[in-house]
């Protein structure tokens, strides 16, 4: 909001997990009027019951909403490009499975190509290499710092 000026009209892309994180920007997301596009790997998709109250608020408040596992199509026309963590706390056993789940969900310029050309990053951080890569967290792009200074008042 501080960067757009506003939330209503934007494309929130999502690119990674389909964690708690996720669950969050999709409960969200469409009552403050955003577009959300989603690229999760096949396996990693959000919870089927978040998805479809998240497709019910897409009806009910006209907004618009895409679940794919290509996430240069979820970029397309993106304002905002969102990751998190691939392994979650609990989920250090998986490591090597997800990081090969996960392979080409790496947020790099590659993949801002296609968004809108306002377009941003947010990470909620801590972030590991695997899922952006040093070109888009330390550009003038990121607003991951200024993310994690606002939740400061959160708290």
């Amino acid at each position: 909001q501080e960067r757009y000026g506003g939330l209503n009209g934007l494309t929130v892309t999502w690119i990674g997990d389909g964690n708690n994180v996720l669950h969050s920007i999709m409960m969200s997301a469409a009552k403050l009027g955003m577009h959300l596009r989603i690229a999760t790997p096949k396996g990693f998709e959000p919870d089927f019951r978040i998805t479809q109250i998240t497709e019910q608020y897409s009806k009910e408040y006209g907004t618009k909403l895409l679940l794919t596992t290509d996430p240069l199509e979820a970029a397309d026309g993106a304002n905002v490009l969102v990751t998190d963590t691939w392994i979650s706390m609990g989920q250090e056993e998986e490591k090597k499975k997800r990081l090969k789940a996960f392979q080409g969900y790496q947020v790099t310029m590659q993949t801002a190509k296609s968004a809108a050309s306002n377009w941003t990053f947010l990470h909620c951080l801590p972030r590991k290499p695997e899922e952006v890569d040093d070109e888009v967290f330390y550009s003038p792009r990121s607003l991951v710092f200024q993310e994690a200074e606002n939740r400061k008042w959160t708290i």
